[in-house]
This record gives structure tokens, C-alpha cells and sequence, in this order.
């Protein structure tokens, strides 16, 4: 693999087999095997170039370490608020979960329903779709019912539109147990690069009534959610 990838216009098998020290037998069964796997890619002329999974391993690789660069600004709000952390991303039409930080003293919600059909409902998924325009709006919308998940769950899309127009940008946008009977969350955005996300925390509901108040909460997302925003932004 290391000689393949040395070559961005591709090598034929015979100098690749020489560059690594191998047979010219062995060098072709392992190009083959590559190839099929899709780790290695054979060109008309007969070279060979990396293919597109290793590609992929190397994206995942680096997400993997940009998360690593949050991990510790998640659990320390974790920490502070006593409330279990989260931050999503919106990739390829979806809403999806990066990362969860909690802890026993700070439990995560249960995911019962996956966020990528419970955007609607989750402080999380409304604070993404706040941020998209109308068109990415209406095209999410359209791909993802409105389900009625608790009694206080919003399922009309002219309503769910209003109240998310109606949130400040200097608040966070909140779940008030539209997701989870129990449970309220609190989320406000962060960007990786162009990427649109979000960051956020839950709480159980009697606890958030009887001693965590918005602004404790407001004033230690917000700050937090730059200092992510910085950290994913950094060149690897």
C-alpha cells in the first residue's frame, strides 16, 4: 500500500513489486485482493492507485481526530452543568450523532428513536434545521414525518417553522420533553469547517425546573460551543 500510494498517477505491478521487496507472483495476489476490495483501484493502462475505501478510512480517520480534539471541552461541560453532552452534525441530508459525553452523575438521554427521525423533536435537530435555509428546510421536511413521539411533541410543519423563527440567536433552542417524557435538552450551533452542527445538553425535567436556570445554562453553551467551533476548525 505504502508504494501504491507513493505513485498518484499509478505503477505497474512489476515496479511496484520491486519498490517493496516482493515476488512478482505475491506482488500481483495482493493487487488483486486490493483491487477487490476496493483498497486499490487498476487503471486501463494497467497501473495501480489507491482506491476510494482507503480514502474513506482516511476521512473517518481524521473525524476521529477531530473529535478526539472536543472530547475534553465536552466533558467539561458535562462537568459544570452536571448534564449529559452531545454534538451532531448535519451530513448528506441527515441529522446525525458525532459524539456523546456522560457519565453516571450525568446520564444520557435514552435513544429510542434515532435522531435522524427525530430532528423535529430533539433540541439538537431543531437548533440544525434553525440554521438551514427555507429550500433545506422544506426538502428535510419532506423526508421525515413529523412523529408524534411525546405529547408535546410538534407535529405540524407550519408550527415547528414558527417556533423555530422564533428563537434568538443569543438562546439556545430548547426540547421541552418533545422528545422523551423526562427530559429537556438545550443545544446552540457549531460549525466544522462548512459543516453545520450543533451542541447541546440534557437534563432530566424536575431537576431543570428546581435548579438549572436557561441563562447558567445559555451562559456555558454558547462559550463552549466557539471554543469547538475553533477546535474543529484547526487544520490536522
Amino acid at each position: 500500500m505504502e508504494a501504491v500510494g507513493a505513485h498518484e498517477g499509478g505503477a505497474p505491478a512489476k515496479q511496484l513489486a520491486r519498490e517493496a521487496g516482493l515476488p512478482l507472483a505475491t506482488t500481483y495476489h495482493l493487487l488483486r485482493t486490493l483491487v477487490h476490495d476496493g483498497y486499490v483501484h487498476r487503471l486501463p493502462d494497467g497501473g495501480f492507485v489507491v482506491g476510494d475505501k482507503l480514502h474513506t478510512l482516511q476521512a473517518g480517520s481524521r473525524g476521529q481526530a477531530l473529535l478526539n480534539r472536543v472530547r475534553p471541552t465536552l466533558a467539561a461541560l458535562r462537568d459544570e452543568l452536571s448534564a449529559a453532552a452531545y454534538l451532531t452534525f448535519y451530513e448528506d441530508g441527515e441529522i446525525r450523532v458525532a459524539e456523546i459525553v456522560d457519565s453516571p452523575r450525568a446520564p444520557r438521554v435514552d435513544l429510542w428513536v434515532g435522531f435522524e427521525d427525530a430532528g423535529h423533536a430533539t433540541a439538537l435537530g431543531k437548533c440544525v434545521l434553525r440554521q438551514l435555509d427555507d429550500e433545506a428546510r422544506g426538502e428535510y421536511l419532506s423526508r421525515h414525518p413529523l412523529a408524534d413521539l411525546t405529547p408535546r411533541t410538534v407535529t405540524s410543519s407550519a408550527e415547528l417553522l414558527r417556533r423555530l423563527d422564533a428563537f434568538t440567536d443569543d438562546a439556545p433552542v430548547t426540547d421541552l420533553e418533545e422528545y422523551a417524557l423526562g427530559t429537556v435538552c438545550f443545544a446552540v450551533p457549531v460549525y466544522s469547517g462548512d459543516r453545520l452542527g450543533s451542541l447541546g445538553v440534557s437534563l432530566q425535567a424536575g431537576r431543570a425546573a428546581r435548579d438549572a436556570r436557561p441563562e447558567e445554562i445559555r451562559d456555558r453553551l454558547l462559550p463552549t460551543a466557539d471554543r469547538v467551533t475553533r477546535r474543529l476548525s484547526l487544520t490536522i
